[in-house]
């Protein structure tokens, strides 16, 4: 943890904040550095099976720090990306809380999540061509798998912001929040995915994310190389006993 990202623990929840508040959380070396870091050590840990990502003061990020940019502080950490985190997100379900802005790499790392959710204010874009770049963390890339061809052209082409309710006619934005409520409905549905088994929920999105590229005479086995595993554990024995004994599961990651 550092002062450029929070992290705050809620039950088997990890919030993650990006701290830089007066630079309207763009992301430098610091942020990167710290995301990659953060997810290194919560990956690797048992007790939490979800994590927020969000921004400090009202927005979620703005994008690449453009000063840091010019003075040689490159935001991508190798192996892991922009921010950290757009080349190789986490194996644990990722939720964005998304307040104003989510642009350029901001949107990146939002598009690097497995759920968005958005205030009803929130504002998205991928304005690089107006700068002369181009969205090469992943926002090129990931947005034309997400919404329509069309539109995610639209958006690419023209450097616009469009509101989070767009987004959400498109289905790329889960859910809808007040003004200020996008953490609060971010860590409620973190929560939900949360109290599910965690080596199920790593395998389920390994295989969602991974099968758009296998060959269909490949899919069911390359399927279960993932899964198979997840139904020989302790933790499936648990749920199976826990059904029938009408208890909550006690998840052990096993």
């Amino acid at each position: 943890m550092s002062d450029e990202v929070l992290v705050e623990e809620s039950g088997n929840v990890a919030i993650i904040t990006i701290n830089r508040p007066k630079a309207r959380n763009a992301v430098n070396g610091a942020v990167a550095r710290g995301i990659a870091g953060v997810l290194d050590d919560l990956d690797a840990r048992p007790d939490i099976s979800a994590y927020v990502l969000t921004g400090a003061g009202g927005t979620f990020s703005a994008g690449m720090d453009l000063k840091g940019f010019l003075s040689g502080d490159f935001p991508v950490i190798e192996g892991r990306g922009f921010g950290g985190l757009t080349e190789a997100p986490p194996k644990k379900p990722l939720v964005a809380a998304v307040e104003g802005y989510a642009l350029a790499g901001g949107f990146e790392l939002a598009l690097a999540c497995d759920v968005i959710v958005a205030s009803s204010e929130a504002t998205f874009g991928l304005p690089e061509p107006r700068r002369g770049l181009v969205a090469g963390a992943g926002g090129i890339m990931r947005l034309p798998r997400r919404i329509p061809y069309h539109v995610a052209m639209e958006i690419a082409l023209t450097g616009d912001h469009y509101p989070a309710s767009r987004l959400y006619e498109l289905g790329l934005v889960n859910r809808i929040t007040e003004p200020g409520a996008a953490l609060e409905g971010a860590i409620e549905l973190a929560r939900k995915i949360a109290a599910n088994a965690p080596l199920a929920l790593a395998a389920t999105k390994k295989v969602i994310i991974e099968s758009q590229d296998w060959p269909l005479e490949e899919m069911f086995e390359k399927q279960g190389a993932i899964i198979n595993p997840v139904f020989g554990s302790k933790d499936a024995m648990e749920g199976a006993a826990a059904f029938a004994e009408k208890r909550a599961p006690q998840w052990r990651g096993e």
